[in-house]
């Protein structure tokens, strides 16, 4: 991977193709969690894509203090900037569903289109219950080998994760365990800060798309309650629901995942 000084921080990044530009930003723990849909064809012959590693996760540079969503916005666009493209269809997994939301509502200049694919918002019924457990995952660190919270994060999430996560991502479990600092440690407290309700989706009128798993609500109902509260609160929004697949969908089957975005991407192209 490339690397780019942004602000404070040094970003990995790496990008093919060519055409409309996307990026993508991962959620936690693995860092190239969107690397699969590179190759699908459905992406690879019709757009620039763009994956990197936000800061503190893999071969970016490390955190030592808490690493708030507006900071995680900010590293973004700077990339966007040094990259000289923008704007851009964003696509963010979990965590990075979030810094998506919050960029296209902090710079909708740079957003052409949203894409969210089961984003880590704290909302609804289940919020209580999502908020408490991320703080336990942050206090858990403190308690428990570093590789075995990795394991019970992932395992909850996507039950018998680790061969297929092995064959399409070697040494992506090593890497998650080096990266659990950032994760539990720097970026909790920060996720657990942010503050986006209706009364902010309301404000993002950027077609937008959110994708889930067929699978997730069976291990968390906040997964599907998110799902549907993003179809009502964002004015131009819509929904596909992938089935055979949970939280790590990018991960499970890239050629769906990256079939439902090209689809939404082909209909709202940048001109018409």
């Amino acid at each position: 991977m490339e690397r780019a000084a942004i602000g404070d921080t040094t970003l990995a990044y790496e990008i093919t193709g060519t055409g409309e530009p996307v990026v993508f930003i991962h959620g936690a723990l693995v860092a190239d969690s969107f690397r699969s849909l590179l190759t699908e064809t459905s992406l690879a012959d019709q757009y620039q894509l763009i994956i990197y590693h936000r800061r503190g996760y893999g071969e970016s540079d490390r955190v030592a203090s808490v690493v708030s969503i507006a900071d995680q916005v900010e590293d973004c666009a700077m990339l966007l900037r040094h990259l000289n493209v923008g704007p851009v269809h964003v696509a963010g997994h979990s965590f990075g569903g979030a810094v998506a939301l919050q960029l296209a509502l902090d710079h909708p200049e740079m957003v052409h289109s949203l894409a969210l694919l089961e984003p880590a918002l704290i909302a609804g019924e289940s919020g209580p219950e999502y908020r408490q457990s991320l703080a336990h995952g942050g206090e858990l660190y403190q308690q428990i080998k570093t590789d075995t919270l990795v394991h019970q994060f992932l395992l909850a999430r996507w039950p018998d994760y680790r061969e297929t996560l092995d064959r399409v991502l070697p040494g992506a479990f090593v890497q998650a365990v080096i990266d659990a600092e950032t994760t539990f440690k720097y970026e909790v407290s920060g996720l657990l800060d942010w503050r986006f309700t209706e009364a902010e989706a309301r404000q993002i009128n950027k077609p937008a798309l959110s994708i889930l798993g067929g699978e997730s609500n069976a291990f968390s109902s906040r997964f599907g309650e998110v799902h549907q509260l993003l179809q009502q609160w964002l004015p131009n929004a819509e929904g596909i629901i992938l089935p055979g697949v949970n939280h790590f969908l990018t991960i499970q089957d890239p050629e769906a995942v990256s079939d439902g975005l090209a689809n939404f991407w082909q209909r709202h192209p940048f001109t018409s």
